[in-house]
């Protein structure tokens, strides 16, 4: 059946670093063309990686903030446009612009922003000061985001279960004196949380007024060393000195032969259900002030999720332990009313899992890279499929369409009996077809695939801590002529809205 949530529509899967940008990684001034070239592309989906700020290995899945927006995705010209920077001081990097690069764009970028964000809280006379005062005054997350972050550069960048223990256990006394010592600090962090909303909202009204919806993704699980965890140490499995006694991960699956080992402190559940689940419903509604549906990453983490002792040497050691279930998903419910959701059922996946999906109602996840491993009765593939679903050529996680295919030569002949003649330079777009055809309500693309690009394009390889995220949009890639299949493609099957 259907989800009234869901209309039949196609969209691409594209996260804004990849974009072009002149400072090192693509950013939000990229973002309006983007969105005028998906619209003659019959595109009414755009669907972004987490928007928050980048942890270790630069990776939008390990934040040290759940609520806070990448500032690092700022468009210095809307700086300038805001009369916050002046043209001449903002400059090209003289880095490639094939991939990102991160560390090029900090160093480039930090000076800029805190000159921006410092002649916002020091000139009251400037227009945007009433509008941010306001925020400082009502969005305390951030201020208490801005305080961790400034006595974490205070304490020499050390994790917070490092600190002196006044800090660290969070002594009104010790917290009131450090707001004072770091005030101009933490000012300094709302104030471009602050621009980055601004920017943020006017990114949203552009694509709706283009018809499109965009679709974010919630990470389950937040970074250890984090303003959620230190702020709210009793809704995590911490003990008093701050460190898990068991951490996230998952079990050997498609992805890894031992599992992965994340590393992330697991939530306590039940302290999470006293409180009502304010947290996440926070979560939530913050991520729905920047988008219009959210992707549930780790879904079969609600039904039960792997705990694996913080010292053990790989995620072999795990067992499973009961999630929330269906509870978490009334709470939500009750609080937010009809939930925008994606469910990320992908993994390891069992009854529990399966029935909490159904009575959620969330529609899931088809991906046509697991759907020729096996059988005829693989639920990925396409005759298996149901309309409160989302089909994927892959996801970020996936090699490319390309990548893949040349990858599992022993899955070709299989594609081959289901799909008809394919070949290397056709695989990409076959599968495209393929997820167009389904009925699905939803088909989402990676970008990667609707340009038919190999191994070379893939985002992100699991399990893997170093070069993921930097891919980046080739320039001119986004012609009228693929817009125009594309359109066609969307009409074939339906898809146009």
């Amino acid at each position: 059946m259907a989800n009234p949530l869901f209309p039949r529509a196609a969209g691409v899967l594209l996260h804004p670093t990849s974009l072009s940008g002149a400072h090192g990684m693509g950013d939000l001034g990229a973002v309006p063309a983007l969105l005028d070239w998906m619209t003659t592309a019959g595109l009414t989906v755009w669907q972004v990686l987490p928007l928050v700020p980048p942890g270790s290995a630069d990776s939008p899945y390990a934040s040290p903030s759940a609520l806070s927006g990448n500032t690092w995705l700022l468009a210095l010209s809307g700086l300038v446009a805001d009369g916050l920077l002046s043209e001449a001081e903002v400059v090209p990097s003289p880095t490639a612009e094939d991939r990102a690069d991160f560390a090029a764009a900090r160093a480039l970028k930090q000076p800029l922003l805190h000159l921006a964000a410092e002649r916002l809280t020091r000139d009251r006379q400037h227009p945007l000061w009433p509008r941010f005062a306001q925020y400082f005054s009502e969005q305390r997350w951030a201020v208490d985001a801005g305080l961790f972050q400034a006595i974490r550069q205070q304490q020499g960048q050390t994790a917070w279960w490092q600190w002196p223990e006044p800090l660290r256990m969070r002594d009104p006394q010790a917290l009131a004196q450090a707001r004072e010592e770091l005030a101009d600090e933490v000012q300094r962090y709302v104030a471009l949380q602050f621009l980055f909303d601004r920017q943020w909202r006017w990114i949203r009204g552009h694509a709706r007024s283009r018809g499109v919806q965009i679709w974010g993704d919630v990470p389950i699980y937040v970074d250890a060393d984090s303003v959620d965890t230190w702020s709210q140490p009793d809704l995590f499995q911490l003990d008093g000195h701050g460190q898990p006694h068991c951490v996230a991960g998952v079990p050997p699956d498609y992805f890894a032969a031992k599992g992965q080992f994340w590393g992330n402190p697991l939530y306590d559940w039940s302290a999470m259900a006293r409180d009502r689940y304010r947290w996440w419903i926070a979560r939530l509604r913050r991520t729905l002030s920047h988008v219009d549906v959210v992707r549930m990453d780790h879904f079969r983490g609600f039904a039960g999720y792997w705990a694996i002792p913080h010292d053990a040497p790989d995620a072999t050691f795990g067992a499973w332990q009961q999630g929330p279930g269906l509870s978490f998903f009334a709470a939500l419910r009750r609080e937010l009313g009809e939930l925008p959701l994606i469910a990320e059922d992908l993994g390891v996946m069992d009854e529990a899992v399966l029935q909490l999906r159904l009575d959620s109602g969330l529609p899931g996840m088809k991906v046509l890279q697991f759907a020729f491993g096996d059988t005829a009765k693989n639920p990925f593939l396409p005759h298996h499929h149901e309309p409160n679903s989302v089909v994927y050529t892959g996801t970020h996680d996936n090699d490319t369409a390309l990548g893949w295919w040349l990858s599992t030569p022993e899955q070709q002949a299989r594609v081959r009996r289901y799909l008809g003649p394919v070949e290397d330079a056709t695989i990409a777009w076959r599968l495209v077809e393929t997820a167009y055809a389904s009925v699905a309500q939803t088909a989402v693309v990676p970008m990667q695939d609707l340009l038919g690009l190999g191994s070379e394009a893939r985002m992100n390889v699991p399990g893997v801590t170093a070069g993921n995220w930097t891919w980046r949009l080739p320039a001119g890639v986004l012609t009228p002529e693929l817009a125009a299949k594309l359109r066609e493609l969307a009409a074939t099957f339906d898809r146009l809205r």
